[in-house]
Protein backbone atom coordinates (compact mmCIF):
# COMPACT_ATOMS: atom_id res chain seq x y z
CA UNK A 1 0.00 0.00 0.00
CA UNK A 2 1.37 3.62 -0.61
CA UNK A 3 2.40 5.88 2.00
CA UNK A 4 2.40 8.64 -0.34
CA UNK A 5 5.64 9.90 1.32
CA UNK A 6 6.93 11.99 -2.25
CA UNK A 7 3.42 14.06 -1.69
CA UNK A 8 3.85 14.10 1.89
CA UNK A 9 7.38 15.53 1.73
CA UNK A 10 6.91 17.88 -0.54
CA UNK A 11 4.04 19.60 1.40
CA UNK A 12 5.05 19.33 4.74
CA UNK A 13 8.21 20.95 3.33
CA UNK A 14 7.25 24.03 1.77
CA UNK A 15 7.65 26.29 4.20
CA UNK A 16 11.20 25.65 4.69
CA UNK A 17 12.07 24.97 1.17
CA UNK A 18 10.65 28.62 0.30
CA UNK A 19 12.92 30.04 3.24
CA UNK A 20 16.34 28.00 1.79
CA UNK A 21 15.20 29.84 -1.79
CA UNK A 22 14.96 33.38 -0.28
CA UNK A 23 18.24 33.18 1.19
CA UNK A 24 20.35 36.32 -0.43
CA UNK A 25 22.97 33.95 -2.23
CA UNK A 26 19.74 31.26 -3.51
CA UNK A 27 18.38 34.46 -4.81
CA UNK A 28 21.30 36.34 -6.64
CA UNK A 29 22.35 32.73 -8.59
CA UNK A 30 18.96 32.80 -9.66
CA UNK A 31 19.13 36.27 -10.64
CA UNK A 32 22.01 35.72 -12.66
CA UNK A 33 24.96 37.02 -9.94
CA UNK A 34 27.68 34.32 -9.09
CA UNK A 35 30.62 35.26 -7.86
CA UNK A 36 33.26 32.51 -8.84
CA UNK A 37 34.58 32.28 -5.37
CA UNK A 38 31.67 31.82 -2.96
CA UNK A 39 30.16 29.34 -6.04
CA UNK A 40 33.73 27.32 -5.53
CA UNK A 41 33.27 27.10 -1.70
CA UNK A 42 30.21 26.15 -2.42
CA UNK A 43 31.04 23.21 -4.46
CA UNK A 44 33.72 22.62 -1.61
CA UNK A 45 31.01 21.80 0.57
CA UNK A 46 28.68 20.15 -1.13
CA UNK A 47 31.44 17.84 -1.60
CA UNK A 48 31.53 17.28 2.54
CA UNK A 49 28.06 16.51 2.32
CA UNK A 50 27.72 13.93 -0.54
CA UNK A 51 30.72 12.31 0.86
CA UNK A 52 28.77 12.24 4.16
CA UNK A 53 25.80 11.14 2.87
CA UNK A 54 26.66 8.98 0.11
CA UNK A 55 29.26 6.97 2.80
CA UNK A 56 25.74 6.38 4.89
CA UNK A 57 23.23 5.55 2.28
CA UNK A 58 26.10 2.77 0.60
CA UNK A 59 26.99 1.70 4.58
CA UNK A 60 22.86 1.37 4.86
CA UNK A 61 22.01 -0.06 1.31
CA UNK A 62 20.08 -2.96 2.40
CA UNK A 63 18.49 -1.76 4.99
CA UNK A 64 14.50 -2.53 5.05
CA UNK A 65 14.03 1.10 4.63
CA UNK A 66 17.15 2.98 3.22
CA UNK A 67 17.08 0.43 0.25
CA UNK A 68 13.96 2.20 -1.41
CA UNK A 69 15.63 5.34 -1.97
CA UNK A 70 19.38 3.92 -2.93
CA UNK A 71 20.03 4.92 -6.37
CA UNK A 72 24.10 5.20 -7.31
CA UNK A 73 23.18 6.62 -10.42
CA UNK A 74 22.34 9.86 -8.41
CA UNK A 75 25.59 9.94 -6.32
CA UNK A 76 27.15 13.31 -6.84
CA UNK A 77 30.41 12.69 -5.16
CA UNK A 78 32.86 11.89 -8.37
CA UNK A 79 30.75 14.71 -10.25
CA UNK A 80 31.82 16.91 -7.54
CA UNK A 81 35.90 15.72 -7.55
CA UNK A 82 35.77 17.20 -11.41
CA UNK A 83 34.39 20.41 -10.04
CA UNK A 84 37.01 20.87 -7.70
CA UNK A 85 39.72 19.49 -10.17
CA UNK A 86 38.76 22.79 -12.07
CA UNK A 87 38.12 24.85 -9.58
CA UNK A 88 40.99 24.43 -7.67
CA UNK A 89 43.64 22.41 -9.33
CA UNK A 90 45.16 18.53 -8.90
CA UNK A 91 46.31 19.91 -5.37
CA UNK A 92 42.41 20.15 -4.27
CA UNK A 93 41.87 18.14 -1.66
CA UNK A 94 44.67 19.74 0.30
CA UNK A 95 43.08 22.99 -0.13
CA UNK A 96 39.38 22.71 0.80
CA UNK A 97 37.88 22.55 4.26
CA UNK A 98 34.30 22.13 4.81
CA UNK A 99 32.94 25.49 6.72
CA UNK A 100 31.37 25.84 10.41
CA UNK A 101 27.85 24.85 8.74
CA UNK A 102 28.78 22.05 6.53
CA UNK A 103 30.87 20.57 9.44
CA UNK A 104 26.85 20.70 11.61
CA UNK A 105 25.65 18.85 8.75
CA UNK A 106 28.01 16.03 8.18
CA UNK A 107 27.68 15.75 11.85
CA UNK A 108 23.76 15.30 11.54
CA UNK A 109 23.82 13.44 8.72
CA UNK A 110 26.90 10.93 10.36
CA UNK A 111 24.81 11.06 13.70
CA UNK A 112 21.31 10.08 12.09
CA UNK A 113 23.13 7.23 10.22
CA UNK A 114 23.87 5.50 14.03
CA UNK A 115 20.80 6.23 15.47
CA UNK A 116 18.15 6.14 12.86
CA UNK A 117 19.36 5.05 9.31
CA UNK A 118 15.71 5.60 7.71
CA UNK A 119 16.20 9.27 8.31
CA UNK A 120 18.59 9.48 5.79
CA UNK A 121 15.97 9.17 3.18
CA UNK A 122 14.71 12.69 3.92
CA UNK A 123 18.73 13.84 3.38
CA UNK A 124 18.61 12.11 -0.23
CA UNK A 125 15.25 13.46 -0.95
CA UNK A 126 15.85 16.82 -0.17
CA UNK A 127 19.58 17.05 -2.29
CA UNK A 128 18.86 14.45 -5.07
CA UNK A 129 14.91 15.53 -5.93
CA UNK A 130 16.55 19.23 -6.18
CA UNK A 131 19.19 18.42 -8.42
CA UNK A 132 17.41 16.74 -10.52
CA UNK A 133 14.21 19.35 -10.68
CA UNK A 134 16.65 22.42 -11.35
CA UNK A 135 20.14 20.93 -12.17
CA UNK A 136 19.85 21.96 -15.95
CA UNK A 137 18.42 25.42 -14.65
CA UNK A 138 21.38 26.11 -12.56
CA UNK A 139 23.85 25.02 -14.65
CA UNK A 140 23.10 27.55 -17.75
CA UNK A 141 22.75 30.10 -14.75
CA UNK A 142 26.54 28.96 -14.06
CA UNK A 143 28.11 28.93 -17.16
CA UNK A 144 26.42 32.35 -18.49
CA UNK A 145 27.58 34.47 -15.05
CA UNK A 146 30.97 32.77 -15.30
CA UNK A 147 31.60 32.49 -18.60
CA UNK A 148 32.48 28.80 -18.07
CA UNK A 149 33.43 26.86 -21.21
CA UNK A 150 31.31 24.04 -22.02
CA UNK A 151 30.77 21.65 -18.77
CA UNK A 152 34.08 22.47 -16.71
CA UNK A 153 33.06 23.51 -13.32
CA UNK A 154 29.52 22.47 -13.83
CA UNK A 155 29.65 18.68 -13.66
CA UNK A 156 27.88 18.47 -10.67
CA UNK A 157 24.45 18.50 -12.66
CA UNK A 158 25.34 16.06 -15.24
CA UNK A 159 24.00 12.95 -14.32
CA UNK A 160 25.30 10.87 -16.95
CA UNK A 161 23.78 7.40 -15.94
CA UNK A 162 19.99 9.05 -16.46
CA UNK A 163 19.11 9.05 -19.92
CA UNK A 164 15.33 10.98 -18.70
CA UNK A 165 15.29 12.76 -15.45
CA UNK A 166 11.51 13.23 -15.64
CA UNK A 167 11.08 9.27 -16.28
CA UNK A 168 13.71 9.20 -13.07
CA UNK A 169 11.72 11.13 -10.76
CA UNK A 170 8.78 9.22 -11.08
CA UNK A 171 10.23 5.68 -10.24
CA UNK A 172 12.24 7.74 -7.26
CA UNK A 173 8.69 8.78 -6.35
CA UNK A 174 7.16 5.63 -6.79
CA UNK A 175 9.69 3.77 -4.44
CA UNK A 176 9.50 6.77 -1.71
CA UNK A 177 5.59 6.10 -1.82
CA UNK A 178 6.56 2.14 -1.47
CA UNK A 179 8.79 2.64 1.73
CA UNK A 180 6.73 0.38 4.34
CA UNK A 181 6.79 3.23 6.54
CA UNK A 182 3.97 3.78 9.63
CA UNK A 183 2.73 7.21 10.35
CA UNK A 184 5.06 7.54 13.43
CA UNK A 185 8.43 6.97 11.08
CA UNK A 186 6.63 9.57 8.20
CA UNK A 187 6.13 12.61 10.68
CA UNK A 188 10.15 11.88 11.65
CA UNK A 189 11.10 11.98 8.13
CA UNK A 190 9.59 15.12 7.13
CA UNK A 191 10.64 16.42 10.24
CA UNK A 192 13.97 15.43 9.25
CA UNK A 193 13.42 16.97 5.80
CA UNK A 194 12.55 20.36 7.23
CA UNK A 195 16.21 20.16 9.22
CA UNK A 196 17.65 18.94 5.97
CA UNK A 197 16.35 22.44 4.09
CA UNK A 198 17.75 24.48 7.72
CA UNK A 199 21.48 22.70 7.37
CA UNK A 200 21.17 24.26 3.88
CA UNK A 201 20.30 27.41 4.24
CA UNK A 202 22.95 28.13 7.17
CA UNK A 203 25.33 26.86 4.00
CA UNK A 204 24.03 29.45 1.96
CA UNK A 205 24.20 32.49 4.76
CA UNK A 206 27.60 31.85 4.97
CA UNK A 207 28.48 32.36 1.63
CA UNK A 208 25.92 35.90 1.32
CA UNK A 209 28.86 38.28 2.42
CA UNK A 210 30.80 37.53 -0.74
CA UNK A 211 27.73 38.00 -2.76
CA UNK A 212 26.48 41.37 -1.14
CA UNK A 213 30.41 41.99 -2.01
CA UNK A 214 29.57 41.64 -5.88
CA UNK A 215 26.59 43.18 -5.86
CA UNK A 216 28.43 46.28 -4.08
CA UNK A 217 31.22 46.59 -6.52
CA UNK A 218 28.65 45.71 -9.15
CA UNK A 219 26.56 48.85 -7.91
CA UNK A 220 30.01 51.28 -8.16
CA UNK A 221 30.34 50.08 -11.58
CA UNK A 222 27.28 51.29 -12.76
CA UNK A 223 27.77 54.26 -11.22
CA UNK A 224 30.90 55.03 -12.37
CA UNK A 225 29.34 53.78 -15.94
CA UNK A 226 27.23 56.31 -15.16
CA UNK A 227 28.87 59.13 -14.30
CA UNK A 228 31.21 58.60 -17.22
CA UNK A 229 28.69 58.80 -19.58
CA UNK A 230 27.21 62.20 -18.19
CA UNK A 231 30.19 63.70 -17.96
Amino acid sequence: MSTNLAQQLREGTTKSHSMAENVSFVKSFLSGVVDKKSYRRLVANLFFIYSAMEEEIEKHKNHKFVKYIYFAELFRKSSLIKDLEYYYGPDWLNIIEPSEATKIYISRIHQISLDQPELLIAHAYTRYIGDLSGGQILKKIAISSMQLSGSLGTSFYDFDQISDEKKFKDIYRKSLNDTPLNNTKIREIISEANIAFNLNMKIFQELDSNVVKVMFMLFLSSIKHLKNKFI
